[in-house]
């Protein structure tokens, strides 16, 4: 199965490694996997990769919104020598049989060598 994040690998070369806890090398390779967790409705992976403090206690994740594919528009920083970044990003998806986007600019920081989600700039 190829991996939802948009790079065309397999899942388990591609997001599943991350998602099985290698952490991700660059804050663009965690929000692809942060994305295919969205479509693959992984909400233990979607917590664990965001920063504690805009985390929240639990996710509700609809079951009728499927995920359907990833551009990555550009992002700053989020190197392995860098500890903050953003990655800008239009995430596709179908709601209920309509088709719609997200239009996000996200922050990401690293920690203890993970990145992690932050929020929205």
């Amino acid at each position: 199965m190829r991996c939802p994040c948009g790079y065309g690998e397999a899942y388990d070369e591609c997001c599943g490694r991350y998602h099985a806890g290698t952490a991700a090398p660059t804050a663009e390779a965690l929000m692809r996997s942060r994305f295919t967790a969205f479509a693959r409705s992984d909400e233990p992976y979607l917590l664990a990769t965001w920063h504690p403090s805009t985390r929240p206690p639990s996710l509700d994740l609809d079951p009728d919104q499927r995920w359907l594919h990833l551009e990555v528009l550009g992002a700053t920083g989020g190197s392995p020598l860098h500890t903050d970044a953003t990655v800008e990003f239009r995430a596709h998806y179908r709601y209920r049989g309509v088709r719609d986007s997200l239009h996000e600019n996200s922050r990401f920081v690293r920690e203890d060598g993970r990145w992690l989600y932050v929020a929205p700039v």
